[in-house]
């Protein structure tokens, strides 16, 4: 197992957990910033925005933008 396997082992459910608040946080701003809001419409737009982002990063990646980071 690589040092970088390992770390990610260990990290795995604070990343998951992160990720998970970051969207859960947002859903409850929708809800507090519109009226009768439509949750899974907003649920849906947010999951979209953050699976954009994380494209965006894969691209930087595969770029080498973190080759040295």
């Amino acid at each position: 197992m690589t040092p970088q396997e390992k770390e990610i082992k260990d990290r795995e459910e604070v990343i998951r957990d992160d990720l998970r608040n970051l969207f859960e946080t947002n859903l409850k701003i929708f809800d507090w910033n519109i009226p009768e809001n439509d949750d899974r419409s907003s649920a849906q737009l947010i999951a979209d925005v953050l699976q954009k982002e994380l494209e965006n990063i894969k691209n930087d990646i595969a770029a080498g933008k973190y080759d040295n980071y």
